[in-house]
Order: C-alpha cells, then structure tokens, then sequence
C-alpha cells in the first residue's frame, strides 16, 4: 500500500508527539491539593466538597442552602497533609466574617466559624485557604473552594376576580416566600393576548396585567429568579420558576382602546399651536386629513382635552397624527375620548402635564427641618427638595454633586427629594440646578461650616506653661507674681478629616478685683478669629486678614494696672466664649479665675491687752491682773493654704507693749514698757467688729531691766 508523502508527514509528526508527551507531562506539574476535604454546616444540614458540589462554567462550586442573608456556617477543613507546625489559614474576605480562629482539633481536621454578608447580593463567592513553606522544604500552598449559595423560592397566583377588559391595566398580587430573589421586570411583555410585567411596589411583588383581545384567555407568566435552585436532584442550576397559567375572561370594552407611542405630552405654546407628532392605532373608521375632538367625558359637552389631525396611514397599521394639547390631564383621572360630531368613536389616554417649573427649592441639613436657606456645607449630605410643576417627568441633577439612593426619595408632579452629598474639596461657591442639561435658575450656595468647637485649641500661660482653659475648671491659685497672662492658639486643633466646624469667633472678657472683690479694671475684646490650621482639607478657603496670628497679652489690654503690679488675693477674671451672633447654635463658655495666693501676711497691729498675768524673773508667782496695755507689734499672719485670702487663727509678732498705760490709780506703779515677742490666737469669723484675742508670750522690761512673761485676753477693733 503507497501513501501520499503528506500522509507521511502527518504521520511523523504524530509518531513524535506520541513519544515526547510523557516528557512534557513529566515537566509541566500542577501543585498538589492543600485540601482532602471542606465540610460547610447551615443549621442542621451539612454540605461537603466531596459530595455536595455542581459545576458551574465548568469549575467546581460547592452548593448550599440558606434562608436568611447572614447565614452563620461552621466549616470542618481536612488537610490533605496534615503538617502541626505550619497551621492553615483562611484568608479574610468582604463577602463574611470570620466569628472563630481556624483551630485544630486532634490531628485531624480544623474547624472555625463564619458569618456570611448579603448572600442575596454576593457573586463569586469562595473561601481562599494557605499554608506557608515549612523547613522541611515544601512549598507554600494555596486552594480556593467556590461556593454556590441557592435557596428555594415559591410563587403563587391566586386572582379574586378573573375578568378583564381590553385596553385597561389591572393589578393582582403574588404570594412569594422569598419576593427579593424574585426578578422583576422594567419592560412589558409584547404581542401577547394578555401582555403582563412583574413589579416591586412598597415591599409588595405584584402582577400588572393588560389584556389586548376579548375572549377566553390563558396568562402564562414565566417568573425567573435572582440566585438559582437545583433540579434534577441537584445535578443542574436553574433560575426558571415553575410557569403561573391562569385563565381569563376578557370582555370587549364598548369603545376600542387607541393605544398612543407617546405616554407623556407637554402643554406648550410649541404642542398648543404647531402640535405633536404621534402614532396612534388605527380607529379603521378614521378619515385622513381630519380634525377629531378629544374631551374627558363620554357625554357631550366635556371640556376639551387635545385635538387629533390625521395626516397619513403607516404598514403597520397605525396612523400618523398632529396632537395639539389645550388642558392638563393624567391618566389616573379618566380615559380621553376621540370624538366626531360630539359622538365617542374610541377611547384612549395619557398625560398632559404642564411644562416643568420649579417654585421653591428648600434643603433640610442632618437632624434639622426643611429651610428655604439653600447655604450647604463642604462635605455634607443633605436632602434637598424641589416644588413645582411636572416634576416627575423632569430629569434634575446638580453641578459636581452626587445624589444619594434613598429610602427617603419622593418622586411627584408637584415635589421631587434628593438626597445629596457635597465634596470635602468643593471649590465652587455656587451649585447650580440643571434639568435636562438647562440651569433652572436654582442654585446652592457653599458656605463654610461655622460650628463653635470646644475650647480646647485656646491656651493660657501666666507662668507655668501653657494649659488648655477647657481643663481650668474652679479658681487656680497662683503664688508668685504674674508678669502677664498670654493666650495662645492652636489652629491645627479645630478641623479634623471627619469634623468640620470652620471658623472660630472669640470674645474675651477680663475684670481684675482686689482682695475685698472690688472692681479694678474692666476690659472685653471682641472679634477674635481663629482659623483652622493647614491640616484641614478647607485651609485654603479659610484665608481671612481677621485671622489671628500670634498671640494675645493681657497686660497690651490693661490699663495703668498690669498683672505684675495687682496687690495680694488680687484675682484676675477672665470669661472666655464664642461670639453668639455668629453661629447657629450655642457656643461654648470657659470662666478662668487667677487668685494671687499669699502663705504670710506682715503687718503693724495695735491692740489692748487687757487683764495680763505677768511673772518677772526672780518671783515665784504671777502677778495680779493687770489694768488696760498698749501693745504694738509686727505681726506675721498666716493665711489657710485651701481656702482664698482666709487667715489661720493664730499669729505671731514682736513690738512695745506699755504695761497698764490706762492705768489711772494715784499709784500706777505696776507700769512700764517692754519689748516683747507674742503668739495671738483671733478668732476668725469675718462679720465680728470687737474681738477678744488671747495673747502668750515674753520680753524684757526697760525700765526695771527685768525680763518676764505674759499672758492674757486683749481687746480688738475692726474698723
């Protein structure tokens, strides 16, 4: 037998192939499998990788059923090699949480537990296990299991009335034990006897249902679902519910049903003069070139509605008209009726709306009420509202601005909601509206956030460094010489990447009092600015010449008194807040009390000891009492060390003392004068005028030469 030496060729090339396969399979290696095994237990079901899985594309997923979105799984993980020192793991992923650590369990399998997030909405769902090389020199391995999340749905039809007319939209609703996983659709069906769409209204799944010819008919709808089930004891996907037939008995309304390509019209001086073109069914008994009336009622006498000019024919056996519109009307109203002569030929409907106009524009901030302030915020989310005309049909959106999907949107004739969110590096003062691509002559106003912030960005230093006033809370009690009193500011403390507030507008009020609380000086400086710092992402708009720069002296304020020159327990009285006028809100008030302490009080005291007992030196006893002495002395005074320009109860001092200078018996022979030193005990009590304190102590009399010792009451006086 002879072959074509192109047989030969391929012949060869076969021969070859057959002979270095087994090299290159030897060459070409896949990794070995990380896993023997992956078990997934919901509730008390249990699905394994060995035996619960279906392929999908043509891939390997591993199935299960779950009834709620955040199902909770425990998962039993069995290593093909199980290898103690270099432990599995599981790498975190959006679509769960991880609620346990993947631990060992003897040495055979690990076990951990997951919390799955929005299984409804989550795609390619799968679980990515590791294992790092060990010194034995196995390499790092990896494998991904793709999981499958199905669930059973059910659909019901269970119509309370099943006849229907032709031309008119009807509404039923359906029983469904998972409506979410349900598809709706936004098109209706097309050349059908029953034509039907499948909605979402309110939380509720409905059927609408619009018959097209009269008779018996049979509705079958053919619902799809969003996540698959399995079939075939669970050898196939499918997302193809059981088809719901039901049958119909669809009556022929008296007047035919004119259906129209155009659902929305405009009232217009364009649609009130030159008209819209619009292709309407064919009426069969329509005249070309003719003008019909259009009214709002069956009986003659309606108002008129629009006027309908037939112009030509079309193949598809429909006709081609001029509509011009007169009078606003929806659908939900009535049906518009063609008429000839004052005599109904037909029925048909749609909206005739006034051209959009919007009224008033008002925005509503967080936690607020709706304001005709249109003034936003960078970086706010705010709800802005829009009354007017024919705002349904208007297509709004704002410049540089993006709208929020909201449970809180309204969408009517006469108000539609936004909800919007403004940049953080808006550089634009004005936002302007636009409907259809046109401003509407609304727009919002960007204005800085304004919001007073507490006070600890403002600090103090008269002496000990600063300190924030927020954290000055009672009188400080100072015991040395205030040179001066600054303030200093920290602008990099005002905004934050998540708080705004903007400018801060100060105001300062300082009196000065002496020790009995008497005015000395009163002092207030207003208009202070402090504007946030460089590290706030507004910085660049918040450029003010008010701005303050440096810091704040109190003695540039005072007058011919400085803080250096105040007398002992003088106080320095500072209030500082936020100017009220410039905000929307209360601001914030930090009192600052500095109280120049004092431990030692010197002073030249006279008094009249009264009824001494004296002993000189060289006798045994004291002496009788004494008449009335003259005492003067220099007196150290101490004052309480927790309580302000209070004086302890004792003294001590040394002076003169005249013994029985009052003394005006013929005799007076017991007087002389001494020098001595004295401990007092005076009571305490602020309201007393006549005091009676008690006085100890010793000296050295001139005259005699002889020293002594004293004790006794003495009288005093506050003047």
């Amino acid at each position: 037998m002879r072959f074509s030496p192109g047989f030969r060729w391929l012949f060869s090339l076969a021969v070859l192939l057959c002979l270095t396969s087994p090299t290159l399979a030897q060459t070409v290696t896949s990794p070995p499998p990380l896993l023997r095994d992956l078990a997934l237990r919901v509730d008390t079901a249990r699905y394994s990788l060995s035996r619960t899985t279906i392929a999908v594309q043509g891939e390997p997923n591993l199935y299960f059923y779950y009834r709620q979105n955040d199902e909770t799984a425990e998962l039993l993980v069995y290593p093909q090699v199980w290898r103690p020192r270099v432990p599995l793991r599981l790498r975190r992923s959006a679509d769960f949480t991880l609620l346990d650590s993947l631990t060992a369990v003897g040495n055979q399998y690990y076990r951990t537990k997951i919390r799955f997030k929005d299984l409804s909405a989550a795609r390619f769902l799968q679980l990515t296990f590791t294992q790092p090389a060990d010194s034995a020199g196995r390499p790092p391995l990896v494998q991904t299991v793709r999981l499958l999340p199905v669930t059973r749905t059910t659909l019901e039809l269970k119509p309370t009335d099943t006849e229907l007319f032709v031309g008119e939209e009807k509404v039923f609703d359906l029983l469904s034990n998972n409506p979410q996983n349900v598809r709706v659709a936004t098109e209706w069906t097309k050349g059908q006897d029953i034509d039907y769409r499948l909605v979402q209204e309110q939380g509720q799944l409905r059927l609408r249902v619009v018959p097209n010819a009269p008779g018996s008919r049979l509705l079958t709808v053919r619902p799809q679902t969003e996540r698959p089930f399995l079939t075939d004891n669970g050898r196939r996907l499918s997302y193809a519910l059981p088809p719901l037939r039901q049958e119909f008995t669809v009556k022929a309304s008296r007047l035919r049903f004119l259906s129209v390509d155009k659902k929305e019209m405009t009232l217009d001086e364009v649609s009130r003069r030159k008209g819209v073109e619009i292709i309407l069914d064919n009426g069969r008994t329509f005249d070309l070139k003719r003008t019909y009336r259009i009214e709002d009622q069956e009986e003659a006498g309606g108002a008129l509605m629009a006027e309908l000019f037939t112009r030509q024919y079309l193949t598809n056996d429909r006709v081609l008209c001029w509509l011009r519109v007169y009078n606003t009307h929806r659908q939900t109203d009535s049906y518009l009726y063609i008429k000839e002569n004052d005599l109904p030929k037909y029925i048909t409907n749609f909206n005739i709306s006034p051209k959009t106009a919007i009224a008033t524009v008002q925005v509503r901030h967080r936690g607020g009420d709706w304001t005709s302030s249109l003034a936003v915020n960078p970086g706010e989310t705010v709800d802005v509202r829009l009354e007017g005309e024919s705002l349904q049909k208007a297509r709004f959106h704002f410049e540089d601005l993006a709208v929020i999907p909201s449970d809180s949107s309204v969408r009517t004739e006469v108000a539609v909601v936004y909800r919007v969110q403004v940049p953080l590096t808006i550089d634009k003062r004005r936002i302007t509206i636009f409907n259809a691509g046109q401003p509407t002559g609304y727009a919002l106003t960007v204005k800085e956030f304004q919001r007073p912030h507490p006070l600890d960005f403002v600090a103090v230093n008269f002496g000990e460094g600063p300190r924030v006033v927020n954290r000055l809370n009672g009188p400080v009690l100072h015991s040395r010489v205030i040179s001066d009193v600054v303030f200093s500011f920290n602008p990099n403390g005002i905004d934050t990447e998540s708080q705004l507030y903007g400018k801060q507008y100060l105001s300062f009020d300082i009196r000065t009092q002496n020790s009995k609380g008497e005015l000395i000086e009163m002092r207030t400086l207003d208009n202070v600015v402090v504007c946030p710092g460089d590290n706030s992402v507004r910085a660049a708009f918040y450029q003010d010449k008010q701005c303050q720069v440096g810091s704040i002296s109190l003695n540039n304020l005072l007058g011919s008194r400085k803080t250096y020159d105040l007398d002992d327990w003088s106080t320095i009285i500072i209030t500082i807040k936020h100017t009220q006028g410039q905000y929307q809100e209360a601001g914030f008030t930090q009192k600052l009390e500095l109280v120049l302490k004092r431990r030692l009080k010197f002073d030249i005291d006279v008094s009249f000891p009264g009824g001494l007992l004296t002993k000189y030196r060289g006798e045994s006893s004291y002496t009788s009492f004494g008449g009335i002495s003259l005492a003067m002395l220099g007196q150290l005074s101490f004052y309480h060390p927790e309580k302000i320009n209070r004086l302890r109860p004792y003294k001590i001092g040394a002076g003169f003392v005249a013994l029985n200078a009052f003394d005006l018996s013929k005799t007076g022979g017991n007087r002389d004068l001494g020098i001595v030193l004295l401990g007092s005990i005076y009571p305490t009590r602020r309201e007393a005028k006549l005091t009676f304190p008690l006085y100890l102590g010793g000296g050295y009399l001139l005259s005699t030469g002889k020293p002594f010792f004293l004790l006794g009451p003495g009288i005093g006086v506050r003047l």
